[in-house]
């Protein structure tokens, strides 16, 4: 692949890149912006309620003769829903991105009976081994999944108390589970029959 094509391969949503085709010799810079049919690809796979302006830029570095480091920043305004209210939340994210792609780097959801004590499970999470083919847009979406709120909540958002109970029975509240709640209610009753 030329150099040209491999440079347009960074540059193009979903496209594979081969780290082995990039010149060791520097570094090389990608700006990724999905379109609008890209986005809404991803807003559905993420089980989104809406993803706009989203922007992955960075650099490829040579780390070593076949290791190289990405660096990079991930940029988005995705919308979920609510964890409580399932109302749109707005998150803005803003986020680093680093990975270390190293030709020593053995996974060690490969590892056999036989190399079990070769593989070793590195300390770092950005850490991954080199591979056949990077797409950086997967990276992309990772560094996404990431950033994003496990549990959006919108600012007014609150649980309200439930209370459950067989019929013609009084339901517990959230007060009387407390450990020493069963005791109070006994000296209430003591209290009572004085």
């Amino acid at each position: 692949m030329s150099s040209n094509g491999t440079q347009n391969s960074l540059n193009t949503w979903g496209s594979a890149i081969r780290l082995s085709d990039l010149s060791a010799s520097r570094s090389h810079n990608f700006i990724l912006v999905p379109d609008a049919e890209q986005l809404k690809a991803l807003r559905d796979t993420l089980g989104l309620q809406g993803l706009k302006k989203m922007r992955f830029e960075g650099t490829l570095i040579p780390a070593s003769k076949r290791d190289w480091q990405l660096e990079a920043k991930i940029g988005a305004t995705a919308v979920q829903s609510c964890v409580v209210t399932l109302e749109p939340v707005t998150s803005r994210v803003d986020a680093p991105v680093t990975r270390l792609y190293s030709a020593a780097y053995k996974d060690p959801a490969l590892a056999t009976a036989e190399n079990e004590d070769d593989i070793e499970t590195p300390e770092d999470d950005n850490v991954e081994p080199i591979p056949v083919a990077l797409k950086l847009s997967d990276v992309a979406m990772e560094a996404l999944v990431l950033a994003l709120p496990d549990y959006p909540r919108a600012p007014d958002a609150a649980l309200q108390e439930t209370q459950f109970s067989k019929p013609g029975t009084d339901a517990m509240t959230d007060a009387e589970t407390k450990p020493f709640a069963s005791l109070k209610s006994l000296r209430d009753k003591l209290e009572k029959d004085d």
